[in-house]
């Protein structure tokens, strides 16, 4: 994976990672951060994670102080990653269940992270509110409006298209709530413009219902990519759950680099 350069961080935003989160971190904070359109990743090795933030150098860390590894280790962990010249960049934050006084000064006034130190309450509102602080603070949505999952295991997404009475089968290539593109196992000569009410969407183990219009078509190789974009009408769960899908798709990625 090459280096990220300033010109792609501005176009498609920043990893955020989330390391040894809590379960109700896990749980309750980072779904809304997915449906927000965050490019969000749970990982719990430390040490493989320095590894991926050299090679994403503009990301953002929240770290759990009290999971993983002793706290002591951590602020040992913490000034590495601030004071590498490959990962200083690097935005790091704390997520904490537990208030600590002593620690939150340490990490705040001494160590002086660069992102906040936030403990999770009762009223999951306010430290949603503000993580996404943190987040808008360093831009980590960048210019970019919604995460598209390229899919590379072929199988994980399939779609079904209503035409002339029966359905025609394609795979999906990628995917985001704004639409798909896909190529079908027979090309159809599908127009611009045309209207499908019933299109169906596997995505691994879900079926969803869909409206969409074709947006147009490309040659790829040898076969025709068609695009398909989803009309107003389409049920907002659908998009929940396609957020949700892309996350997973974008986390088995990463976990296959941090293996």
């Amino acid at each position: 994976m090459e280096n990220e350069n300033e010109d792609t961080v501005d176009i498609l935003g920043k990893k955020i990672f989330f390391l040894y989160p809590s379960a109700v971190v896990q749980n309750q904070i980072i779904p809304q951060l997915v449906q927000q359109e965050f490019e969000v990743y749970i990982v719990r090795d430390h040490s493989g994670l320095r590894r991926i933030l050299k090679e994403n150098p503009n990301s953002v860390v929240f770290v759990n102080l009290y999971d993983g590894i002793q706290e002591k280790e951590w602020e040992t962990w913490i000034q590495g990653i601030m004071q590498d010249p490959l990962t200083s960049a690097v935005a790091i934050g704390i997520l904490v269940t537990t208030e600590d006084e002593t620690l939150k000064r340490k990490y705040l006034t001494v160590l002086k992270i660069s992102a906040e130190y936030t403990v999770v309450k009762s009223d999951l509102s306010l430290s949603l509110r503000q993580v996404l602080d943190v987040l808008k603070g360093v831009d980590a949505k960048g210019r970019r409006k919604y995460l598209r999952a390229i899919i590379e295991n072929t199988g994980s997404a399939t779609v079904n298209v209503p035409l002339n009475g029966q359905f025609i089968n394609g795979v999906v290539k990628d995917i985001s709530v704004v639409g798909f593109s896909c190529v079908f196992e027979r090309d159809q000569e599908l127009t611009k413009n045309s209207l499908f009410q019933d299109i169906q969407l596997r995505l691994q183990s879900q079926l969803l219902k869909a409206e969409g219009i074709v947006f147009g078509s490309r040659m790829d190789d040898e076969a025709k990519t068609y695009v398909v974009l989803f009309t107003q009408r389409t049920d907002p769960d659908v998009k929940v759950r396609i957020r949700k899908f892309i996350q997973q798709q974008f986390q088995n990625k990463m976990d296959t680099q941090l293996r």
